[in-house]
């Protein structure tokens, strides 16, 4: 693990530092690069930039901007997280992990309570960080919610995303961003529980899981739904299976969000040569902590 500082920052020519970092993690689409100017904007009026550096080598960068939600009250303040990126050099050094906690900090010094974001959900990496983790929760699909992005990660399938839920002054979150942070749920504690997976995987015919033609009925309280452990290497492999997944996905948790699901942990299995992902989706507000 590399040894890192993390800071606000502020000044033109870090910002520019920013620039070239966001062109390295999101290759081959300039029109995705948030500029200076726009950084500079968003620092000036209510959002922060946050920065991790080795020496003066930039490896990671979290920009939060203030937004607003819809609730029965009327509009209610929050800070909405736009985007994170870690050098591909040091994606497994914990430096996400430190740039969200960082934020979670700042935000709550700013008064606020409810800080959102978006990732694909077949990302089993970014879940691990940001249900497991940090302890975010899910109860919103958004499809093709960029439109065509043409950037080296998303390009050629729907931008569909998962916004989550960041409730940053809650004893869920405090367990694991606190000084005795609460450990992250493992694959045999799962099992050993007697829960499995509510649907089975079938390989392909290059030896890559294939979903589900149907989606399952919904039928317990508490449910494991599979999905690839390596997403992008799997899309490196067979595109059109990557396709199937993200159809098959958007109609599951579609589905279990119209049920009243929520999605309250991620199980990460980093198992060489065979990854596996499980979000675990929970019938009702109330059983929140079924597994904490």
């Amino acid at each position: 693990m590399s040894n890192f500082n993390i800071h606000l920052i502020e000044k033109p020519e870090e910002m520019r530092l920013v620039e070239e970092l966001q062109r390295a993690v999101w290759t081959g689409s300039e029109t995705d690069v948030v500029p200076l100017p726009m950084l500079i904007t968003a620092v000036h009026n209510g959002g922060f930039v946050l920065g991790a550096f080795i020496e003066e080598k930039i490896i990671g960068f979290v920009l939060g901007i203030p937004g607003l939600e819809t609730t029965p009250d009327g509009p209610r303040p929050k800070h909405c997280s736009y985007m994170m990126g870690i050098h591909p050099d040091h994606r497994d050094d914990g430096v996400g992990f430190a740039l969200k906690r960082a934020q979670w900090q700042m935000v709550r010094h700013q008064g606020l309570d409810h800080i959102t974001w978006t990732y694909d959900p077949l990302m089993s990496r970014n879940a691990y960080l940001n249900i497991a983790k940090l302890g975010a929760v899910c109860t919103t699909y958004r499809q093709s919610e960029y439109g065509e992005m043409r950037d080296g990660l998303n390009a050629g399938l729907p931008s569909d995303r998962f916004q989550v839920d960041w409730w940053i002054n809650t004893a869920r979150v405090e367990r694991r961003l606190g000084k005795r942070s609460r450990p992250t749920l493992k694959l045999n504690h799962v099992a050993r529980s007697g829960l499995h997976p509510f649907y089975a995987l079938r390989p392909s015919t290059n030896n890559l899981l294939r979903p589900p033609e149907h989606v399952p009925a919904f039928e317990e309280r508490l449910l494991l739904a599979e999905i690839p452990g390596d997403f992008l290497g799997l899309k490196a492999q067979d595109f059109a299976l990557a396709r199937d997944w993200r159809f098959f996905t958007r109609e599951l948790f579609e589905t279990a969000f119209a049920k009243d699901y929520i999605i309250t942990d991620f199980v990460f299995d980093k198992n060489e040569g065979n990854p596996r992902g499980l979000y675990v989706l929970i019938h009702g507000e109330s059983t929140l902590d079924e597994f904490e």
